[in-house]
């Protein structure tokens, strides 16, 4: 099978979708790896690391998208409508989607006729998210660090040190959300010293995190009254709620902010999925933060980017198996053999076939099990 990897052109989206390791896999299982110049740049791989391993390199991604059966990518969201439109029926894409809030990504991949498979919708055995969990291990650790960015005082924030100085308390951190992001994120912000609570519905979790984590930071049920509370005594919360597949819940109204502290930051991490805060919209690296009613948001959609060299590994560590199912077997046998792959299909030949997109947008959804005899 061809195999074709395109730059990313979302702005300051350094990360590259297959990483000269994975395409040296490909290619040894037999299949052809095409890289558009530069593709792997910002994550420090030169065009000469996939030559060395035989790939070939390309001047453009028009010749990729024309060329490749497989296509592995980062994202092909916002504003990548150009690529979406070089897309046909019987061409695999598999990258990340986060569909159920873009109607107008979601149409561009109908109209293609593409098989798109999307990272964020595979699971494995155990009920997990294994493409989407490396970024979101990488965003629940940068959650805090451009969080404790976002509460400098020149910055439009409380101007909190996260840890304090003797005599003077640690800046108060909520995470909303105990999964992959919640756990990561109350980690660091722990490690940097500040007073932190997690807040969750499952007690399972919560009782989880308290084994796991005594003592580190506290847990707290997330019902209404609690979370309310906690927001309101904060100086940072962290959104880190994720319904695989999902548009994300709005926790936190815009009638709320005015009862938070001035220059509190919200970092808002379900931001890809539509956001867990009423106000939140995406934002990008070059322009991170906003202010509603003097509550500071930060809303980048793509965290992960900003360190993309680590994010690049992790993500092409775990895509690697997959991608080679996909390429060693063709997408229907590699989804008959292996339901958490089918799990990840989100639209073929014209169909969605991803159910909480289609009840996100309104539209017919075909099921996975029958767009495989399609």
């Amino acid at each position: 099978m061809l195999i074709g990897c395109p730059r990313e052109i979302k702005p300051q989206e350094y990360r590259v979708g297959l990483t000269p390791v994975a395409a040296q896999e490909a290619i040894a299982h037999g299949h052809q790896v095409v890289v558009e110049t530069g593709a792997g740049q910002g994550a420090g791989f030169e065009d000469d690391a996939y030559r060395a391993i035989g790939a070939d390199v390309v001047d453009t991604a028009e010749e990729i998208f024309a060329r490749a059966e497989l296509v592995v990518k980062v994202k092909v969201k916002e504003p990548q409508a150009g690529e979406r439109q070089q897309l046909r029926e019987g061409q695999i894409l598999f990258t990340y989607l986060h569909l159920a809030p873009d109607g107008p990504q979601t149409r561009d991949l109908l109209a293609s006729g593409v098989t798109a498979i999307a990272y964020e919708t595979v699971t494995d055995r155990a009920g997990g998210l294994p493409l989407l969990a490396p970024m979101s291990e990488v965003a629940g650790r940068l959650a805090p660090q451009v969080g404790a960015w976002t509460l400098q005082k020149a910055n439009g924030g409380r101007g909190v040190l996260m840890g304090g100085v003797p005599g003077v308390a640690p800046a108060r951190v909520v995470v909303i959300g105990g999964g992959v992001v919640g756990t990561h994120a109350a980690r660091i912000a722990a490690g940097m010293g500040a007073d932190v609570t997690v807040l969750d519905m499952s007690l399972a979790r919560l009782r989880y995190l308290d084994d796991a984590f005594g003592g580190v930071f506290k847990t707290s049920y997330a019902s209404k009254g609690n979370t309310a509370e906690l927001v309101e005594q904060a100086d940072m919360v962290i959104g880190a709620v994720l319904i695989p597949g999902a548009e994300a819940p709005k926790l936190i109204t815009r009638t709320q902010l005015s009862r938070m502290k001035p220059g509190a930051a919200l970092v808002d991490v379900a931001i890809d999925q539509g956001g867990c805060f009423e106000t939140s919209h995406a934002t990008t690296h070059a322009d991170p933060i906003y202010a509603v009613d003097g509550i500071m948001h930060y809303c980048v959609a793509n965290m992960p980017g900003a360190v993309a060299r680590s994010s690049t590994i992790a993500l092409g560590n775990a895509t690697m198996p997959f991608m080679l199912a996909l390429a060693n077997k063709g997408w229907r046998q590699a989804c008959e053999d292996d339901a958490h792959l089918l799990a990840g299909l989100n639209t073929h030949a014209g169909h969605l076939t991803y159910y909480a997109v289609g009840k996100a947008q309104g539209i017919d959804v075909l099921s996975p099990s029958m767009a495989l005899k399609v």
